[in-house]
């Protein structure tokens, strides 16, 4: 099974980079690397996609600021969106 990440969108708010995409745990995995393509990264946020209620809100592996990859843990299988700001 994998992890895997894209980036789908890249802007600027302010004197900011943003940057969005999606992540996948496929299996048992139960998170991984998401590559933002920001060379300092100041936050990322994480939205699990579910039909239902969930139980496990991904969330991030480190501190901030800092740099690609931001690794993130997630529920076994779990999938979403994330969306970083930076530098």
């Amino acid at each position: 099974m994998a992890f895997s990440c894209t980036k789908d969108q890249e802007g600027v708010a302010g004197d900011l980079r943003v940057t969005s995409g999606t992540f996948t745990a496929s299996g048992s995995e139960t998170g991984g690397s998401i590559y933002t393509g920001l060379q300092k990264i100041d936050g990322i946020m994480l939205q699990q996609n579910a039909s239902a209620v969930v139980a496990s809100q991904p969330v991030v592996n480190g501190t901030f600021p800092t740099t690609d990859p931001v690794t993130i843990v997630t529920a076994a299988g779990a999938d979403g969106y994330w969306w970083a700001f930076g530098h």
